[in-house]
């Protein structure tokens, strides 16, 4: 067995850095520095009255049709009217050949005469058989035919100013005018067509599009809603503004002029459960035509003491439910289910589930989990609301 003998100096070095080594071993670590609570921005729950809108699909249709039709036989002269272009009521359309109802008059007048000369004669007889028949120069029955004879001329007088006045009208009608004012549609007819009043020959239309209908389907159950909710208080109606109506054309762009709301049809459509809300608007330029698919924003009522928050604090769970984190007692985060069906602007309309003045983060919600302290380091300012809603859901 081989002892190795360790010279005392070394011996003593390797005790010290022994020692050395245990006290660094149970040297306890620096205490970590404070951690500050995450600073997050709120918004309070402001109250406020918003507009209850709704946004139904809808078709364009005239303010006023009127078929132009033929109302008496004949040729056509002329055409004066173009076709597209607009025209004024009792404006010249065409010409049907007058000539045959200028004779038929002319006839009829002559007619009228012949019964007013018939009268005067017939007349000045019944007055000398009046004299005769009292000293009984003439019989009595004669006096009573001359007296009759009398009445029967009167009565071919008024014939014959009917009869005038049938050959007048009919004169009239080769005049075709335009019943209304409006735009002509294309002409059914050409010059040397015969019409006939017997069929009503169709010779153009026309319509009135300043203003015009927008007709808008809404389901029977927007409307048992609207009326549910009216009944409950929760919405206002009525109200200046509370019937205005915006288009919104096929391509997305909103038409620059509001209309308003003429009445809702009481009767539901069976195939489609629908009732139809007829609108107003004005077309001063034309813009909107006949036909034309289009969608309305009806402003129904006014939904008072709701709630808004900003839609930068209004987060959705996986069941679809609204939610929202708010900065409670002490400072700590509050996880909260509310009702918000729909926005306004760059808000959300909160009918229920919070408080008005609850503050509500709106950044910074990363860091933020319920039940952790956290530090208000802002305020958002209340975002300038839009006049118009989104659709009501």
């Amino acid at each position: 067995m081989t002892v190795v003998t360790i010279p005392a100096p070394m011996l003593r070095l390797s005790l010290f850095g022994a020692a050395v080594l245990l006290a660094a071993c149970r040297r306890e670590p620096p205490p970590a520095p404070p951690q500050h609570p995450p600073g997050v921005t709120v918004a309070p729950a402001r109250r406020a009255s918003v507009p209850v809108t709704v946004e139904l699909p809808g078709r364009t249709n005239p303010f006023r049709v009127a078929q132009v039709r033929a109302r008496v036989d004949g040729i056509v002269l002329k055409r004066e009217f173009r076709q597209g272009s607009d025209v004024r009521a009792g404006q010249r359309l065409y010409q049907i050949d007058p000539a045959p109802y200028r004779a038929a008059l002319a006839n009829a007048q002559a007619g009228l005469g012949r019964a007013e000369a018939n009268v005067a004669a017939v007349n000045a007889q019944a007055a000398r058989y009046k004299r005769l028949v009292s000293v009984q120069a003439v019989s009595t029955q004669d006096y009573d035919n001359a007296v009759a004879s009398l009445g029967q001329a009167v009565a071919d007088v008024a014939a014959g100013k009917a009869q005038v006045a049938g050959a007048s009208i009919n004169l009239g009608y080769t005049d075709v005018t335009a019943p209304i004012t409006g735009r002509a549609g294309i002409a059914l007819v050409t010059e040397g067509a015969y019409v006939q009043a017997s069929s009503a020959t169709l010779m153009t239309t026309i319509q009135q599009i300043d203003p015009i209908y927008v007709d808008l389907s809404q389901s029977s159950v927007q409307g048992l809603r609207l009326r549910r909710d009216i009944g409950d208080g929760q919405v206002r109606a009525g109200g200046p503004k509370m019937a205005r109506v915006t288009v919104l054309l096929e391509d997305g762009t909103q038409y620059p002029i509001a209309g308003t709301v003429q009445f809702t049809d009481i009767t539901v459509d069976p195939n489609t459960g629908s009732v139809t809300v007829r609108a107003v608007v004005p077309n001063p330029r034309h813009l909107l035509l006949p036909g034309m698919f289009v969608r309305g924003r009806v402003e129904e009522g006014l939904a008072e003491d709701v709630l808004l928050v900003p839609q930068t604090g209004v987060a959705h769970d996986p069941q679809g439910q609204a939610t929202v984190l708010l900065v409670g007692p002490g400072d700590r985060v509050v996880q909260r289910t509310v009702q918000a069906s729909r926005t306004l602007g760059q808000d959300w309309v909160v009918t229920g589930g919070l408080k008005e003045g609850e503050r509500v983060i709106v950044s910074g919600m990363q860091k933020a989990r319920p039940g952790t302290r956290v530090q208000v380091t802002g305020q958002a300012p209340p975002p300038a609301t839009a006049s118009g809603s989104g659709p009501r859901e």
